[in-house]
C-alpha cells in the first residue's frame, strides 16, 4: 500500500472504496506531459532544509524539491524520446505585479526576481516546448493551454511538478473537467507540507486522476516510443 493511502484511517479508506472512489483509467495514446512550476522560486538554487529554503525565496518547498528533480529528469527525457509534447508553467510577472499572487500570500519582492522565475538546469525547456505563464494555480486558467492540447490532438495528460495541493492540484481538477484523463507521477510531485502532499495524491486519485509510480509512467512512455519508431520505419 501506497503511504498517501496508509494516511487515510482503514475506516476512511473502506467508506471511499465502497463509495466507488477508486476507478483507474485508462491510458491515451497522444499524451502531453506538464511539468508544473518547477521553478527556482520552488525549489530554491540548491538543497536545503524547507526552513532555510524559505529564507532565500518564500514559496520553496526544500529538498524535498531536489528529490523529486531527477526523477522528473527521468520522464522528461524519456517523453523527448517518444515525441510526446512537453508543456512548462511558471509565473506571469506582469499580472502578478498588478494583482498579486496565485494565493493570498503576500507579495514579496523575491516574487519578482528574474532567478526564482528560471528552470533549473536539469530539466530546462528544449526550443519548441510550450510554455504557460499563467496568474493563478491552474495551467488552464487565462491561458492558451488548452488551445494547444487540442492542436496537438493530446488525449490524456501526464503531470508533475509542485506544489501538490496548489498549482498541481488546481491543472489536475481543470484538466480532468477538460476531459482529459490525468496521470499523476507520485515520485515527481512535491510539497512543502508532507501531510498536505499526501492528503491531496488520495484525494485526487480518489476523484481526479489516477497516481501512478515513476515505473508505471516510465514503461507507458516507452512504450509508445517503441511504437513511433516501429511506424517510423514502416513508412
Amino acid at each position: 500500500m501506497k503511504e498517501w493511502e496508509e494516511f487515510f484511517p482503514e475506516e476512511e479508506r473502506r467508506i471511499y472504496e465502497k463509495a466507488g472512489y477508486k476507478g483507474k483509467q485508462p491510458f491515451g495514446r497522444n499524451p502531453a506531459l506538464l511539468i508544473i512550476d518547477v521553478i527556482l522560486g520552488f525549489t530554491g538554487t540548491k538543497p536545503m532544509e524547507v526552513m532555510e529554503a524559505i529564507e532565500e525565496f518564500p514559496t520553496s518547498c526544500g529538498k524535498v524539491a531536489w528529490e523529486a528533480l531527477p526523477k522528473i529528469g527521468k520522464l522528461l527525457h524519456a517523453c523527448r524520446e517518444a515525441e510526446i509534447p512537453v508543456v512548462y508553467s511558471t509565473s506571469d510577472p506582469a499580472f502578478k505585479a498588478a494583482f498579486g499572487n496565485a494565493t493570498k500570500r503576500a507579495v514579496d519582492s523575491t516574487d519578482f526576481e528574474d532567478l526564482s522565475m528560471q528552470f533549473p538546469e536539469m530539466i530546462k525547456p528544449m526550443g519548441g516546448e510550450f510554455i504557460v505563464r499563467k496568474a493563478r494555480a491552474s495551467a488552464f486558467f487565462g491561458t492558451h493551454l488548452i488551445t494547444y492540447l487540442v492542436n496537438k490532438q493530446v488525449d490524456s495528460l501526464l503531470v508533475m511538478g509542485t506544489s501538490t495541493c496548489g498549482c498541481v492540484r488546481g491543472t489536475v481538477l481543470d484538466g480532468y473537467s477538460y476531459g482529459f484523463p490525468v496521470f499523476l507521477v507520485e515520485e515527481c510531485v512535491f510539497d512543502r507540507s508532507r501531510t498536505s502532499h499526501l492528503v491531496n495524491l488520495f484525494e485526487m486519485n480518489s476523484k481526479y486522476a489516477t497516481v501512478i509510480s515513476l515505473a508505471e509512467a516510465m514503461s507507458y512512455v516507452q512504450g509508445l516510443g517503441r511504437e513511433t519508431r516501429i511506424k517510423a520505419a514502416a513508412r
